[in-house]
C-alpha cells in the first residue's frame, strides 16, 4: 500500500505516541530500518477522512532535537533531510496535556524547521483529573497550528484528528517561536547560503550536529567546522541561550492558555502506590510475586489448549498417512514437516500468555518501576538502570533487546549489557523448558495454588537473570573505561491496561513466532528428515540384507524386527553419523547422539530443538501409533540400560545448557551489527558455550 501523504509522529517519550500510532494504523504496520542506520523504523498506513491513504512513521521519542543516543539522533536526520525516504509532508506532534511545558520545548524546535505541524494534545483526561484547564482555541491561536485534544487510549477524538490531517495546509503556518537568527547571525546566514538551507534553525542545527549527520559528506562537515571557527561559534553556549529563549516563549504562551488548580500538599495516587511498589524491600518481594503468578499461569492456563493442539496434530498426521500413498513424499510431509511444526506450534498458548502478561505490565506503568528499582543493583555490577530495559526485554527476544541498548550513552555499560542480555531466558527457550519440565516434574499443586511445574519454570528464569548479573560483574572487572554512566527516566502514571492493546501484542508476537520460527523449522525439518532417512549406500545395503534375513528366518516377531530396523537405520543415517561423532563430547552431560543432533540444528534458533526431537522420534515409527512429541520422548529408552532417556538429571542438565548457551545465529548477527566487529560476538559465543557446558556437567553429576 502506498501513502498519498507521509506523516511523522514526533514527541517526548511516554506521551502516548506509540498508542496513537497503533490506533491510527491498526494491524497495517511493519518494522524495518531507517536508511543507513540500524535504528528501528516503525511504519503503518491509515485512511484519512477524504479517502486518501497516509503513511505514518513513528519516530523515536526524544526530549529535544539535541540527541543523547542513536535513536534520538534519527529525529533531526529525518526532519532535516528532504532526500530521506522517511522525510514527512506533515508532522503530528504528540503532546502530553498533563505535562505541557516540558513537551513544548521539543515542539518549538520542530516548529522552527518549518514542516507543517498538527498538535495531538493527548491525555487530556489525565490533565483534567490533575486540575489542569487548557484553552485549546487560545493555544492553537498562539502557536498558529491546529490543536486536536485526543485520548489515544480511549480512541477519543481520533476521527477529528483524521479530518484535520485530511485538510491540513501544505504550507507551514506555525508562528515564529524565537528569533533563531539572533543566536548566531553571521554563522547561520553563511551556512544557509553555502548549503542552500531554507530555514535558519536547520542551519543552526547543522552547526551543532554536523559531525553526526549522515546526509552531510565529510567535506561538507569540515567546511561547517571552518565556518564555526570563523565566527567563534560555541555550541554549548548557543544551545543554552536557545533553551532560555524557548522557555521564555513557552512561559508566555502557557500564562495565557493554561490554568492550574492548586493541589496543596495532596499526594498523587501514583505516588501513594509507588511508596509500596518501589519500596526497597516490599518492592522486590512484590516483583517476585508477580513473576510467580506469571509462571504459574503459563502452566495452569495453557494445558488445555496445548492438549487440543497436540490431539489435532496427531489426528492430522493419521489422516495424512491414510490419505497419502505410502512412500518418501508421505513420510517427508508427515514425519518431517508436520512433526517438526507440531513440536513448536503446540507452545503457542504459553507464548501468548507470557506476552499478555508482559504487555499488561508495560501498559500499567509497572515495568518502568521495575527498571527504576533495579538501578542500584545494576550499578554495582557495572550496568545502570537503562540496562534493565534490554534485560527485561530479553524475556521476549534478545535481538530487539540488544538493539534497544543503543539508548545507553556509556560505552562500557552498553557493551556489558549487550554481552549478558542473551543469558536472559527468552521466549524461544520457553518451549524447551516446558517440554522437559512436563517430562520429569510431576503436575502437582500445593494448597491448590502453587503448581510445582510453574515453580520450576520460574526458577529457570530467575537463574538466567542471576547469571546475567554475575557475568556482568565479571565483565565489569575486565573492561576498563573512565566514562561514568547515568540514568534519568520519567515514571509514567499508573493506568488500567488497554485490553485491545494487550490482544494486539499477543497477536503480533504469536504471528512473529509462527512465521519466523515456522520458516526455520520447516527448512530444518525437511533437511533433517532427509539426513535421518538416508545414509551412506554401503551401510544401508548391509542393514537391508541383515533385516531381510531376520524377516525370512522369523525367529524374531515381525513388529520387533521392524522397530529394530528403524532404530538401526536412523543410527546409520547421515544424521545418526553426525550425532555419533559429537556424542563423546556431550555424553558427560548425559546427552545421547539424538540430543546431539538437536544441539546442532537448534543453533539456527533455540526453539528448533523441540521440532528436531519431534522429527527424530517420528522417523521410522509405526504409522498406526501416532503420538505427540511429549509422548514419544517420555517413552524413549536408553538401548544400553533400558531406562528412560529423559531422566530428571538429563532434563535439568539440558535445561541449564539451553539457559546459558548462545544457540542463536540471529543474536550473534545482531551483536556483530551493533558492535561493528566479529570480536565481541565470538567472545560471547565462546564464554556462553563454556559456561553452558560446565554448568550442565555439574547439574548432571549432582542429580545423576
Amino acid at each position: 500500500m502506498n501513502g498519498d501523504l507521509k506523516i511523522a509522529l514526533v514527541g517526548n517519550p511516554n506521551t502516548g505516541k506509540s498508542t496513537l500510532f497503533n490506533v491510527l494504523t491498526g494491524l497495517n504496520q511493519r518494522v524495518g530500518n531507517f536508511p543507513g542506520v540500524t535504528v528501528d523504523k516503525k511504519t503503518g498506513y491509515t485512511r484519512l477522512a477524504d479517502g486518501r491513504n497516509a503513511e505514518i512513521i513513528d519516530l523515536p521519542g526524544t526530549y529535544s532535537l539535541y540527541p543523547k543516543s542513536k535513536d534520538e539522533s534519527i529525529v533531526f536526520q529525518v526532519l532535516a533531510d528532504p532526500n530521506n525516504s522517511a522525510h514527512p509532508d506533515l508532522i503530528i506532534f504528540v503532546a502530553d496535556a498533563s505535562n505541557l511545558k516540558r513537551n513544548l520545548l521539543l515542539y518549538t524546535q520542530v516548529a522552527d524547521l518549518k514542516i507543517p505541524v498538527i498538535i495531538a494534545l493527548n491525555m487530556v483526561d489525565l490533565a483534567e483529573k490533575a486540575g489542569t484547564e487548557i484553552n485549546v482555541d487560545e493555544l492553537s491561536k498562539r502557536l498558529g497550528v491546529q490543536v486536536i485534544p485526543v485520548c489515544a487510549r480511549k480512541n477519543a477524538n481520533i476521527g477529528k484528528l483524521r479530518e484535520a490531517l485530511s485538510y491540513a495546509s501544505k504550507m507551514p503556518l506555525q508562528l515564529e517561536t524565537i528569533e533563531v537568527a539572533a543566536l548566531a547571525p553571521g554563522l547561520i546566514g553563511k551556512i544557509q547560503t553555502e548549503f542552500l538551507v531554507d530555514e535558519p534553525y536547520t542551519a543552526l542545527q547543522f552547526a551543532h550536529q554536523h559531525e553526526t549527520l549522515k546526509f552531510l559528506t565529510p567535506e561538507q562537515s569540515d567546511r561547517i567546522e571552518e565556518i564555526e571557527k570563523e565566527y567563534s561559534f560555541h555550541s554549548t553556549k548557543a544551545q543554552a541561550a536557545e533553551t532560555i529563549a524557548r522557555y521564555n516563549f513557552i512561559n508566555d504562551v502557557l500564562l495565557d492558555t493554561v490554568k492550574f488548580k492548586p493541589e496543596g500538599t495532596k499526594e498523587t495516587f501514583s505516588n501513594k502506590i509507588d511508596s509500596v511498589l518501589t519500596h526497597r524491600f516490599w518492592g522486590f518481594l512484590i516483583f517476585f510475586a508477580v513473576l510467580f503468578i506469571i509462571f504459574q499461569a503459563i502452566f495452569a492456563w495453557s494445558e488445555f489448549p496445548m492438549t487440543l493442539i497436540e490431539e489435532a496434530f496427531v489426528w492430522v498426521s493419521e489422516a495424512a498417512h491414510n490419505a497419502l500413498p505410502p512412500g518418501p513424499l508421505a513420510d517427508l510431509l508427515v514425519d518431517g514437516v508436520l512433526a517438526g511444526l507440531s513440536g513448536v506450534l503446540v507452545f503457542i498458548p504459553q507464548i501468548a500468555i507470557l506476552f499478555a502478561f508482559i504487555s499488561v505490565l508495560e501498559d500499567t506503568g509497572y515495568m518502568a518501576r521495575v527498571t527504576f528499582m533495579m538501578d542500584k543493583i545494576m550499578r554495582k555490577v557495572g550496568l545502570n538502570g537503562k540496562s534493565v530495559v534490554p534485560l527485561i526485554g530479553g524475556l521476549a527476544c534478545a535481538v530487539p533487546s540488544i538493539m534497544s541498548a543503543r539508548t545507553i550513552e556509556n560505552w562500557k555499560d552498553r557493551m556489558i549489557t549487550i554481552m549478558v542480555t542473551p543469558l536472559v531466558s527468552c521466549s524461544a527457550r520457553l518451549p524447551i523448558y516446558t517440554l522437559l519440565i512436563s517430562l520429569v516434574v510431576p503436575d502437582e499443586s500445593f494448597g491448590g495454588l502453587i503448581n510445582l511445574q510453574g515453580l520450576v519454570l520460574m526458577s529457570m528464569y530467575v537463574l538466567s537473570m542471576v547469571m546475567a548479573v554475575l557475568v556482568a560483574w565479571v565483565i565489569k572487572l575486565l573492561i576498563k573505561s573512565g566514562e561514568r554512566g547515568y540514568f534519568i527516566m520519567e515514571l509514567p502514571v499508573y493506568r488500567l491496561p488497554r485490553w485491545n492493546n494487550v490482544a494486539f501484542t499477543m497477536y503480533e508476537k504469536v504471528k512473529t513466532f509462527i512465521i519466523e520460527a515456522g520458516k526455520v523449522i520447516i527448512a530444518i525439518s525437511v533437511i533433517l528428515w532427509v539426513l535421518s532417512s538416508y545414509g551412506p549406500p554401503a551401510r544401508m545395503e548391509v542393514l537391508e540384507q541383515k533385516y531381510q534375513t531376520a524377516k525370512v528366518t522369523g525367529v524374531t516377531p515381525s513388529e520387533e524386527v521392524q522397530n529394530l530396523y528403524a532404530s538401526e537405520k536412523l543410527e546409520n543415517s547421515y544424521a545418526g553419523i553426525i550425532g555419533k561423532t559429537i556424542e563423546p563430547v556431550i555424553k558427560p552431560l548425559g546427552f545421547d547422539w539424538k540430543i546431539g543432533i538437536a544441539l546442532i540444528t537448534s543453533f539456527a534458533a533455540r526453539e528448533v530443538f523441540v521440532g528436531t526431537m519431534a522429527t527424530i522420534y517420528s522417523v521410522g515409527t509405526d504409522e498406526a501409533q501416532e503420538e505427540s512429541v511429549r509422548e514419544k520422548m517420555a517413552s524413549a529408552k536408553n538401548p544400553e540400560t533400558g531406562q528412560p532417556i529423559f531422566t530428571t538429571a538429563v532434563a535439568f542438565s539440558l535445561m541449564v545448557f539451553y539457559a546459558f548457551a548462545m544457540q542463536c545465529m540471529s543474536t550473534l548477527a545482531i551483536v556483530y551489527r551493533e558492535t561493528k566487529s566479529w570480536k565481541w560476538p565470538m567472545i560471547q559465543l565462546a564464554y556462553m558455550t563454556v559456561l553452558a557446558y560446565v554448568s550442565s556437567l555439574v547439574v548432571y553429576h549432582l542429580l545423576k
